[in-house]
Parts: C-alpha cells; sequence; structure tokens
C-alpha cells in the first residue's frame, strides 16, 4: 500500500534531484514509490504544470535546471528545517507573518516560485514571475524595536557582498535598502514589524532580487542578473550565500560597523537624489548615512536634513 502520508511529489522531485540531470525510469520511480506507473505519470505531469522543468525522454523522465531547486531538502542541513517553499503565494510577506504568529523559528525563510501581488515601498506593485528569487526572512531578534533598523543594513549589506563574491558584478546598495547593477535596480527590500511590550516580537524582511526573469519588461529602470551575465544562475546558490553572510552579519549587532561597510557599498552618498513619502518629497546631494541609519541630505539652500524614511531615487 502506498503510504498516504508520503508527499509523492516531493519524493519525486527528490529522486529526480538527487541523479543531478540523468534520466530516471517511470519503472524505476514506480518500484521506489511503490506506485504504479500511470500514478508516476500524473505526478509528473502536476509538477510541469506547477513549473518544475521536468522532461520527459524516451527512457524515462529528467530535472533539468536541479541546482535552481529551492526545496527544502536541496539546501545545507542547517537551513533545511526554516525553509518553507510555495510554488505560488499573494505574497511572501503575508504568509510569512502568519507563521511567524504560528511560532516558525528565527531566520526561517519563506519563498514563492511566483508572487501574484508582490509589493514594494509606498504600496508599489513589485513584479515577480517566475525565475526571480522571492523569499521573506523571519527574524526574531531580542532587540528593541528602535533597534530593528539595523537587520534591514545588515541584509541590504550582505547580500551586496554575497552577489560581489559569487559573479564578480559591481552591485551597490541604495538608501534605505535597495541594490542597484549598471545603476539599475536589482533587487529590493521590505521590512515589516510586530512588537510586544518594549521588544520586537519578529522582524520580516521582504527581499526579491531579479536573478533569471526578465523584469525590464514591466520595469525599465530594473535589470537581472542573468541579462547582465549572459546564462541562468542558481538562485539556491544565492540564497544560500546570503543566509550564511547574513547570519555572520548578525551575530552581533554593531551599528556603527554595519553603517560603516554599508557605506562602502553604497552609491547614494554623493548623489543627486529626491525622497518620497505619501504626502512630501526632499531633493539634494545625500552626504551621508548616520548610525541610526538615517539619511543625510544637503538641499540648494545648504540646509542640511535628516531623513528618516521614505523612497529615494537618484536623478
Amino acid at each position: 500500500m502506498v503510504n498516504e502520508k508520503k508527499n509523492i511529489k516531493e519524493e519525486i522531485l527528490k529522486i529526480l534531484y538527487l541523479a543531478k540531470g540523468e534520466t530516471i525510469s517511470g519503472v524505476n520511480l514506480s518500484d521506489v514509490l511503490n506506485i504504479s506507473r500511470v500514478a508516476v505519470w500524473k505526478h509528473i505531469k502536476a509538477l510541469k504544470e506547477s513549473g518544475f522543468d521536468v522532461e520527459s525522454r524516451p527512457k524515462g523522465y529528467a530535472l533539468l535546471n536541479h541546482d535552481d531547486l529551492l526545496l527544502p531538502f536541496c539546501f545545507k542541513e542547517e537551513f533545511q528545517n526554516k525553509i518553507f517553499h510555495f510554488p505560488e503565494l499573494e505574497t511572501t510577506m503575508d504568509k510569512a507573518k502568519f507563521l511567524a504568529k504560528n511560532d516558525a523559528p528565527h531566520l526561517s525563510v519563506v519563498i514563492a516560485e511566483n508572487q501574484t501581488t508582490g509589493r514594494g515601498r509606498m504600496n508599489r506593485k513589485w513584479f515577480s514571475s517566475k525565475g526571480g528569487l522571492w523569499f521573506t526572512l523571519i527574524l526574531k531578534p531580542d532587540t528593541p524595536p528602535p533597534l530593528a533598523y539595523i537587520y534591514n543594513f545588515a541584509a541590504s549589506l550582505s547580500l551586496s557582498k554575497s552577489l560581489k563574491r559569487l559573479f564578480d558584478v559591481n552591485v551597490s546598495v541604495k538608501w534605505p535598502n535597495d541594490l542597484l547593477l549598471n545603476g539599475k535596480k536589482l533587487a529590493g527590500l521590505l521590512s515589516e514589524m510586530e512588537t510586544r511590550g518594549d521588544m520586537v516580537e519578529f522582524l520580516n524582511i521582504g527581499i526579491g532580487i531579479n536573478v533569471n526573469n526578465q523584469p525590464q519588461k514591466n520595469e525599465p529602470k530594473a535589470i537581472s542578473l542573468k541579462h547582465v551575465l549572459q546564462k541562468s544562475l542558481s538562485r539556491r546558490l544565492i540564497l544560500e550565500s546570503f543566509l550564511h553572510d547574513f547570519t555572520n552579519q548578525i551575530q552581533k549587532i554593531d551599528c556603527p560597523r554595519i553603517i560603516g561597510q554599508w557605506k562602502k557599498q553604497t552609491s547614494t552618498i554623493g548623489s543627486q537624489v529626491r525622497i518620497e513619502t505619501l504626502t512630501d518629497f526632499n531633493e539634494g546631494i545625500a552626504v551621508d548615512v548616520d548610525e541610526t541609519g538615517a539619511l543625510l541630505i544637503k538641499n540648494k539652500t545648504g540646509e542640511i536634513k535628516k531623513i528618516i524614511y521614505g523612497d529615494c531615487f537618484h536623478t
């Protein structure tokens, strides 16, 4: 009898993943999983319809782009129990909020292959189709709310360093927490926090990275790694490298150190900028970022203004 509690589709993906692109016969899958070949075919069909790159061959099936698979069993053991993977979500932020309230552990990661209503700052639509890396970090730091901002800076700093190390690309951070490549938007970060008393209950950081997708069709000022490097890349390699770097970065929270390192990676300081909120805007030359993460800009009258939040545009 088939174990009804077994996730057959995931078991098939695991077998194909371990084969690393080699063909596995339907007979082999049928024997290992103790299901009929017709059932195997139906599960394979469902996997294809869900967007998995499973190829049917004369002698069986193979998983294409196996290095790009984002299921928990594909990650290093230290991350496996903290990966929550979904083929499609409205937004990983909403799912992460639900999971954070239901005992998801610190440094959990909610991943979606596709988001139907992804959002950025100021409730702008974030186009997040298949091929990009869309995820939300669930953080449960033992810290008061006024210090939570540093985790956003640590995340953008870690991501920029990871991408530079992996692909030797000139990635810079843009205040407050976007990543630019060749002057165009490569990645965006968005955070949401809930508190309990005078401490953070959880801080969720949503991150969207244009990896193998084509964002230029909807966002002319965006760019993807595939477009620049002219090849498909492993999203799992990017995510694992980022998680490793970010975990190390936040082991000891030192705000001046993190902000200092962040400033070495930024293209905002020295740029002419326009900062927009829902009700106002400020323009000037970005001259610094202080230890609280606020942007200091000099306006046309020479006055230095401290900007705590807003959407930043390099002009």
